[in-house]
């Protein structure tokens, strides 16, 4: 059950005042008309939770309250998520070669089995650290075209993995003792 078109149309009436009681609390207008739209399509959605003898509006902010109150927990968790990231401390470059020394032998391998232009767009971008927008420029083609080139390479050399190695390949290729055919 929804709401109710009574219930709705003093909801809408209410609008104004919606916005007037959130944009403090978020920050700004825009950041306050997602807030009550996404109320507004919860309330629609659980419009049954309405009883007869309670006003919509009075019912309305409280879904605005938990809104503001779930859009705070997702901040929090995305703050708290960055901060984290900013405390890794980077590869370095003694790092990456060891991690390159675990990688699937078969990869190499593999590669030369693609079509020509995928196999170059693997060995340019992934294996020498080119950019797709030069490579893209380099083989003439849009950046566009190259990221889906690169797109359809990878997927390409991950079936062809998969159909090597099998298993190996699921646990993420780290110390395989596969041999391409």
């Amino acid at each position: 059950m929804s709401l109710s078109p009574e219930a709705l149309d003093t909801l809408l009436r209410h609008h104004h005042a919606f916005l007037a009681f959130l944009t403090p609390r978020v920050g700004s207008q825009e950041a306050a008309r997602e807030v009550l739209q996404a109320a507004f399509v919860k309330g629609m959605e659980h419009g049954e939770s309405l009883r007869e003898d309670q006003s919509a509006v009075a019912w309305f902010y409280r879904l605005l309250r938990n809104a503001l109150v779930d859009r705070h927990r997702r901040g929090q968790r995305e703050v708290t998520a960055l901060e984290s990231l900013a405390q890794e401390q980077p590869l370095s470059t003694d790092d990456a070669s060891g991690l390159e020394a675990t990688v699937c032998g078969c990869v190499a391998g593999l590669a030369g089995t693609l079509k020509p232009e995928y196999a170059e767009a693997v060995r340019r971008v992934d294996l020498e650290g080119l950019s797709v927008a030069a490579y893209a420029k380099e083989a003439g083609i849009s950046a566009n075209n190259a990221a889906v080139r690169l797109h359809r390479a990878r997927q390409a050399l991950g079936r062809q993995l998969v159909e090597l190695c099998g298993h190996c390949c699921a646990q993420g290729c780290v110390d395989c003792a596969c041999a391409p055919a």
